[in-house]
């Protein structure tokens, strides 16, 4: 998410930083950039104009134009504004109600509503502790009610049973009983969307708003549509009581323009980004977070709570014993490649690291890409237990054999020995507490092995 914006801001805050002083003439020339990227971002051109509009003045003051580092305060405000446009800071759900509490999701046919209740489901449980029923109320489009039923037992989220032919208020009443009966704390009800906004649907969201009471209507919208998105946003919000926002598929969205515009023209804040496919790709929205993001600045505190997450106390608990012991074997480095895989991969963890179009083009140069993590894991899989755990041992023939049952070639083996080796030392001066002459701190050591 953000990749052309974040290309962009790198490209204006370069030139930007070079200049000793900066004049009227060059903040202008800076401000003009940093609202082209925005419009192409797809943000909405009036927030992209009230955006500079608050930047300008700030930017144009005496402060700025005499600093020692007149480059750095221009993203210091920059950084500010975005934060500002974004939501200042993480909005909690609201739970605070007698249970069940009730929470309703709405938006479009085809933003991802459905499989977003399964991944608000979970959330709410690994999270918040909380026992939740889901409730599937759309009962126009095909197998939608199956498509929440699947997801349920799939994920062991409690779902409310399906009865053919029941009306949505109807539905709501079985579902409060049930909860109760059940001992939900939260019932997550999934309302049908339609291809376009209608009369019928607003009405239909209406009658359950007064029905369930719930304690928040989320909008649930694609981030891929851009402007439109937040055009829905605004919709909803003069029909509903709209507290909150879920964008979906923000790892498919490049601009990130509707996540710029959203927070502005629906004067709601965005709670969740949907960003993936599977269950536990969701993940709480955090403005300053994504602010350095599109900065370039990276975003470290994200990346350690994804890896905390998605790798388990265990697996760090024994990566950290060996560290201290200065222990790596090539076992240690197959489990580093999966992680790196678990973890979306090297695309997934380059979009946390700061300076990411530098990293990115250096791999590019490199010739560094998602396959490298996929052979590389073959190449050490097809070694013996006595191979992994000595490289040394691994001569002329071994690597000819090893080769053979990978399907790579001996340069491809001798490559991924020197990378070996090289993360091994590494690891022995982490061990110690020495990082002299380990550059690039910021890069996974895989890779940075790789860039050398």
């Amino acid at each position: 998410m953000f990749e052309n914006l974040t290309n962009k801001f790198e490209e204006i805050f370069s030139s930007l930083k070079k200049a000793p002083s900066l004049d009227e003439n060059q903040v202008d020339e800076g401000l003009r950039s940093i609202r082209q990227a925005l419009l192409e971002a797809d943000v909405s051109l009036t927030v992209a104009k009230e955006f500079i509009d608050k930047v300008k003045p700030k930017v144009l003051g005496q402060e700025i134009i005499r600093s020692t580092s007149p480059g750095q305060m221009v993203v210091k405000i920059v950084y500010d504004e975005l934060v500002n446009l974004l939501g200042e800071s993480n909005a909690e759900i609201n739970l605070n109600a007698v249970p069940p509490v009730t929470i309703m999701l709405v938006g479009l046919q085809g933003s991802g509503k459905t499989t977003t209740t399964a991944k608000l489901a979970k959330f709410l449980e690994n999270n918040k502790k909380k026992k939740i029923m889901m409730v599937s109320l759309d009962v126009y489009r095909p197998a939608a009610q199956e498509q929440l039923k699947t997801l349920g037992e799939q994920n062991n989220i409690l779902t409310l049973p399906i009865i053919q032919g029941q009306l949505p208020a109807d539905i709501c009443s079985r579902a409060l009983s049930a909860a109760k009966l059940n001992g939900a704390d939260i019932i997550l009800f999934d309302t049908a969307g339609r291809t376009q906004i209608d009369l019928q649907m607003m009405s239909e969201i209406k009658e359950i708003e007064k029905t369930i009471k719930p304690s928040e209507v989320i909008l649930v919208a694609d981030s891929l549509t851009g402007q439109v998105a937040a055009e829905v946003a605004k919709e909803f919000k003069n029909t509903v009581n709209v507290s909150g926002i879920i964008l979906t598929r923000a790892d498919g969205d490049g601009r990130g323009g509707a996540a710029l515009s959203m927070k502005f023209v629906s004067q709601v804040p965005i709670k969740f980004l949907g960003i993936g496919e599977k269950i536990e790709n969701f993940e709480v929205f955090h403005p300053d977070r994504i602010a350095n993001r599109i900065l370039g600045m990276g975003d470290i505190v994200s990346l350690v709570e994804k890896a905390s997450q998605d790798l388990g106390e265990e697996n760090i608990k024994k990566a950290e014993e060996n560290l201290k012991k200065g222990k790596f074997s090539m076992e240690d480095y197959l489990t580093q490649l999966r992680q790196m895989k678990k973890m979306g991969g090297i695309e997934g963890l380059m979009s946390f690291m700061p300076g990411v179009s530098k990293i990115k083009s250096q791999m590019d140069k490199a010739g560094i890409d998602e396959k490298i993590i996929t052979h590389n894991e073959a190449i050490i899989l097809s070694m013996t237990k006595k191979e992994r755990e000595n490289p040394k041992i691994i001569n002329g023939s071994r690597r000819k054999r090893i080769a053979n049952g990978s399907g790579t070639d001996v340069a491809t083996i001798n490559k991924l020995l020197k990378q070996f080796k090289m993360t091994s030392e590494m690891m022995k001066k982490m061990s110690k507490g020495n990082l002299k002459g380990i550059e690039d701190k910021g890069i996974p050591p895989e890779l940075f092995n790789q860039l050398k």
